[in-house]
């Protein structure tokens, strides 16, 4: 679980990186679609942490291994907590549009943008929303934190 807590915090650390030097210097598509498999692994590794807080709480007989039943099963045990939920979906969200295809616009400016293709949608992520994304996540980590190592509210 503190492996989990301390993998997550590493990931996100290294989107921070990507956010604040790399992309303010590159300003390209490849740079935001890496800080996104950032995103997605650092809340990968949170969802492990509650996973393994789960089990350990009994109320999860096994952690699985294979994503989709990762997330089914944080699902169904944090269903009462809105914001886990909503993390959730920003996780599915964020995990379709790093599948998706997507154009490439503006590279080598400050409004570098790129559009995926989601659901017949496009979706932009320019720097502000991936900053946006970051933040969330990042707030999604600390309260996993304090779920996980069961840090009473202020």
């Amino acid at each position: 679980m503190q492996e989990s807590l301390y993998n997550a915090k590493a990931e996100l650390k290294r989107a921070d990186h990507l956010i604040n030097v790399s992309l303010k210097y590159t300003r390209t598509v490849d740079v935001i679609k890496h800080i996104i498999q950032r995103l997605l692994a650092s809340i990968d590794f949170s969802t492990d942490a509650l996973l393994k807080y789960a089990k350990e709480k009994k109320k999860l007989a096994e952690v699985p291994t294979l994503p989709r039943i990762k997330l089914e099963q944080a699902r169904a045990v944090y269903k009462d907590n809105p914001l886990m939920m909503q993390y959730l979906d920003l996780f599915v969200f964020l995990k379709k549009v790093d599948k998706a295809k997507f154009k490439r616009s503006q590279e080598f400016r400050r409004h570098v943008t790129m559009t995926a293709s989601v659901e017949n949608q496009d979706v932009e992520i320019n720097i502000d929303i991936i900053t946006d994304y970051f933040e969330k996540i990042k707030e999604f980590t600390i309260a996993v934190e304090k779920l996980v190592l069961e840090i009473p509210p202020q």
